[in-house]
């Protein structure tokens, strides 16, 4: 079997990591050139579903690659069930994929024009992108990176046609959502001719030994994740409970400049993670964790300065209406202030997180608890300020969660690793 760099968890070469990221930014720039096209072709209620649709459904995508981020822990330390664990990982990722294909299914012969249909096609096209990252994970760690960017640049090109033809021809968010669901199916199904055979059809069974050891890997690595981006997609649901669901276009918009933020670091993490993991085993461990402190602590500080600001601001009247309004130009660039905040604050303790988790696997049950505090103070602050102040609300929500987060997980590191509190601040690695 043919092994790469990454797979011994050597670095990847600059000139791959260059045109890798050059795949998926061609990528997730479509997706912002495609939403402004779609708000111009669809009338503000017809995008503000769409928009509640796709942010509520956006988490799916992080089931998949919760197998993806394992595989990529474990099997550059893996030599005899290496094929094994690929396998269980292409099962693992495709298993969202399929139950939401056939819910689909179900729905568009029951009740093809309703807003579940829609939901349901939005959740879909998530996983799905989801398993094609997975399987380009897969991909990378057979040292065949370009396979990623080739991938991900068809992708493109098929989200960019699609949305022309919506344009021209009048389609329906659901129908949109329809063909494009067909071009991530075709693109991922030819992607994974490529992968080995015993990855994708193995001839001996994984065991529960193995199965068990995965499913807790993928499933505490996963966690964060998932519940993170859960967190914004609970702010959608906030929207559309309170009747604000023509707030979710702004919201989307503002945070398609986060979102593609956040993937592009993602993916870093990942392309570099097999060469992590392989260097903060053992005595490494140490100066990672005193690394994920420094940064945690900063997203500690800058978020609760933040909020003491916004909390001033909504202590008048004027300030309120700025917030909860986007009819003008001064709540637009509140809203693009509160967008970079949150990008400061969660890129501060996803690193740190990632960091961590790459660290060893006891740390894996604090990382957990921290999303789980997360998304629990997500749905508190959602609850809160979503009703009362709308898009605006929904930003502020994310960076006090963040912020929350931040102040959970030091906590828990802490606790664990008490020698930590008079340890020197290092330099910067």
């Amino acid at each position: 079997m043919t092994t790469g760099t990454a797979t011994t968890g050597t670095a990847l070469r600059f000139s791959e990591i260059v045109r890798l990221a050059a795949g998926r930014g061609v990528f997730r720039l479509s997706g912002q050139f495609t939403a402004v096209g779609l708000a111009i072709a669809w009338h503000e209620d017809a995008f503000g579903q769409f928009a509640n649709a796709m942010g509520l459904c956006a988490w799916l995508a992080l089931l998949p690659t919760a197998a993806e981020k394992t595989a990529l822990k474990v099997l550059p330390r893996l030599r005899l069930l290496r094929p094994r664990v690929a396998a269980l990982t292409l099962r693992a990722a495709a298993a969202p994929v399929v139950a939401l294909l056939v819910a689909l299914a179900v729905a568009l012969v029951a009740a093809p024009h309703s807003t579940a249909t829609l939901y349901l096609a939005a959740a879909a096209w998530s996983a799905a992108t989801g398993f094609l990252m997975t399987v380009s994970g897969l991909h990378r760690l057979r040292g065949r990176p370009l396979r990623d960017a080739s991938a991900f640049g068809a992708l493109t090109v098929l989200v960019l046609a699609g949305t022309a033809a919506t344009w021209l021809l009048g389609w329906s968010p659901t129908t949109h959502l329809l063909v494009q669901l067909a071009c991530v199916g075709a693109v991922a199904g030819c992607s994974m001719i490529g992968l080995p055979a015993e990855w994708v059809r193995p001839g001996v069974p994984a065991g529960r030994r193995v199965l068990r050891a995965y499913g807790r890997s993928a499933g505490l690595l996963g966690l964060s994740e998932v519940l993170e981006v859960a967190g914004a997609s609970l702010v959608y649901l906030a929207l559309a409970l309170s009747g604000r669901v023509t707030d979710s276009g702004p919201l989307y918009m503002a945070l398609l400049v986060a979102s593609m933020a956040g993937a592009f670091l993602l993916y870093q993490m990942k392309l570099h993670q097999p060469a992590f993991s392989a260097r903060l085993r053992g005595a490494g461990g140490a100066g990672g964790r005193t690394s994920a402190l420094n940064r945690l602590r900063a997203a500690q500080r800058i978020g609760l300065v933040f909020a003491s600001g916004v909390a001033v601001l909504v202590a008048f009247p004027g300030g309120r209406a700025a917030l909860s309004t986007t009819d003008s130009l001064v709540p637009m660039v509140l809203l693009g202030l509160l967008v970079a905040v949150e990008i400061v604050v969660s890129f501060l303790v996803m690193y740190a997180n990632f960091v961590l988790e790459n660290t060893n696997s006891a740390i894996l049950t604090s990382t957990s608890t921290t999303a789980v505090a997360g998304i629990v103070a997500t749905a508190a602050f959602a609850a809160v300020l979503v009703p009362w102040l709308g898009a605006a609300g929904g930003l502020l929500t994310l960076v006090l969660a963040a912020t929350a987060r931040a102040t959970v997980l030091r906590h828990l590191v802490l606790r664990r690793h008490p020698e930590l509190r008079a340890t020197p601040v290092p330099t910067h690695r």
